[in-house]
């Protein structure tokens, strides 16, 4: 089953789209590239900060509250343009990118980085209704930021073997 749907005319569809083609035959490519590195670099750079925040490990004088209202838009920003010009790159080789096992590994880790931050943010929210200004923040939210740091690595590490590996 799921060698099936890895294997799916679709993917291969997606690479005759016009714009695929376009994007694959021109200048277009390495600017989005570029544009996808880019992205990724301020959403990581922010979320590192609101990580290591979270997981007590730096900038312990300003409050969770206070850094994410600074980094939370720089992150959903970021991230949004990361997913559309990865998607660009995505569709000029979608059905070899299918079959790459780093780029298999790739779209795993961003499931598990979501599911962990949903969970992040439904332990957050129980967190501030019961929290007193005194209380730090829970051990379960740490580890979650800590978490999140791992995932991304891998999901950068592998993002950069999807090149690499035919």
């Amino acid at each position: 089953m799921l060698e099936a749907f890895l294997t799916h005319e679709f993917w291969l569809s997606l690479e005759y789209l016009p714009i695929a083609e376009q994007i694959g035959a021109t200048w277009w490519f390495p600017l989005i590239n570029s544009l996808h590195v880019l992205a990724i670099s301020f959403m990581l750079g922010a979320l590192l900060m609101l990580d290591l925040r979270i997981a007590g490990l730096a900038a312990t004088r300003y409050s969770v509250d206070d850094l994410a209202k600074d980094f939370l838009p720089w992150i959903w920003f970021s991230f949004v343009i990361a997913c559309l010009t990865g998607t660009g790159l995505f569709i000029t080789r979608a059905s070899a990118h299918m079959l790459n096992p780093a780029f298999q590994w790739k779209m795993l880790l961003m499931v598990i980085a979501a599911a962990n931050m949903m969970m992040f943010h439904w332990l957050s929210l129980r967190h501030r209704r019961s929290q007193q200004p005194s209380v730090n923040v829970p051990a379960l939210l740490k580890w979650s930021a800590v978490l999140s740091l791992i995932i991304w690595a891998g999901v950068m590490l592998a993002g950069r073997w999807v090149g690499h590996i035919v």
